[in-house]
């Protein structure tokens, strides 16, 4: 509710491309969440709202019924932003009483869907800032979003050594989702990684030599991606590639800041232009596990990657989701959660690549070293960026 506080009604409905969903659309769609799989099955007093939103605002589970199509979420002009806050006052006065009262099980629910919440919090200011970057006026959605930080320091490696290692969510009391376990062993051979992301500037000199147009530096389907979508340079920069747009308004590239709204192709380009590699997840969580989870997340209002000069690993956590090598797969083991809740993460187990460490927009008390993100290849509206990995010499 608080971060739509910002747009008028108007804002809410746009839907700007099919992978994206109105912010209308966010906020009914959590509230549904809570209402379909906790109240429903746990609550004998709860009233249902209305009916006809079972269908319109579920979003993918398909063993509770069929939904509006994805794409045609932006043609819901009924109900009203006013309906939808309506609905989330009335799920939310239903959602009190239970918690008050809740077991385990429900608890569980509950927990659940405060973390899916968290992950709708970051697509709404995602959405959002597409939406916006529609508008050849380049509104802002906060004025004070996006404010630059400090020059970033020196890119340097950090070795790690091989063998036998454990990854992935151990039995615990913390909530983690199901495609976080089970805990397994990988085996790794010794390997570097950069201490901080890529940079804005470092990206420029990959663009400046060519980089989009060298066609050896591409994935076969990356190569076709820029082709059939005329990139050249990252989502959201302008032409002169000395502005991007943010959700700050237009605002001068920080070349110290981390680069972000990168494909998966572009960020691979760019490692094997650059004489190294993508991290694989593992190599990834090995590093980061042990750092605390800190950063620029959602809280500091920043909304935007920051550069930072600090010495050793750092920015694993926040500024951009940092993609990795390793396709989107179960773990050896995996078992998805009973029922229709089953469908949340183990059906998309397919043509997707992992990201790590979480973004500018993200809720800081959402993540961990183990959460697993996942997106398709060619998609660049994310806060994704990259950091490079090396096999040790």
């Amino acid at each position: 509710m608080d971060l739509c506080r910002p747009l008028e009604p108007e804002d809410m409905t746009v839907q700007s491309m099919p992978d994206a969903s109105p912010a209308k659309w966010h906020l009914a769609h959590v509230t549904w969440f809570f209402e379909r799989f906790v109240l429903q099955p746990n609550s004998l007093k709860y009233r249902i709202f209305n009916e006809a939103f079972d269908h319109l605002f579920n979003s993918y589970y398909y063993t509770v019924g069929q939904m509006h199509l994805r794409p045609r979420r932006g043609l819901i002009s009924r109900p009203t932003v006013a309906e939808v806050m309506e609905y989330r006052n009335h799920v939310d006065r239903a959602m009190i009483p239970l918690c008050e009262t809740a077991d385990d099980a429900v608890r569980f629910l509950v927990t659940l869907g405060l973390h899916h919440e968290q992950q709708h919090q970051e697509l709404l200011l995602t959405d959002i800032k597409h939406m916006l970057a529609q508008n050849p006026m380049f509104p802002a959605y906060d004025e004070q979003a996006a404010q630059p930080g400090d020059a970033q320091g020196r890119l340097h490696w950090i070795g790690f050594p091989g063998g036998l290692q454990e990854i992935g969510a151990g039995e615990g009391n913390d909530f983690v989702f199901d495609n976080e376990t089970p805990r397994h062993r990988v085996w790794l051979e010794e390997f570097e990684i950069a201490n901080r992301p890529v940079s804005n500037g470092e990206y420029l000199e990959f663009i400046a030599d060519g980089g989009y147009a060298t066609t050896e530096l591409w994935l076969s389907d990356g190569w076709s991606a820029v082709q059939s979508g005329d990139w050249r340079r990252p989502l959201y920069w302008q032409e002169d590639d000395q502005q991007l747009f943010t959700l700050g308004g237009i605002k001068p590239i920080d070349r110290g800041a981390p680069i972000c709204h990168l494909s998966y192709y572009e960020a691979d380009a760019y490692a094997r232009w650059a004489g190294a590699r993508l991290p694989t997840e593992a190599e990834w969580e090995i590093a980061a596990r042990q750092l605390p989870v800190a950063g620029n997340f959602a809280e500091s209002g920043v909304l935007h990657p920051q550069g930072r000069d600090s010495q050793g690993l750092q920015q694993c956590f926040g500024d951009t989701w940092e993609w990795t090598a390793s396709p989107y797969a179960p773990y050896p083991g995996f078992r998805p959660l009973d029922g229709s809740l089953g469908e949340y993460n183990g059906k998309f187990m397919c043509s997707q690549m992992v990201l790590r460490g979480g973004s500018c927009v993200t809720p800081g008390d959402h993540l961990r070293a183990t959460y697993r993100n996942f997106f398709y290849p060619h998609q660049r509206w994310q806060f994704s960026g990259l950091r490079l990995a090396r096999s040790a010499s």
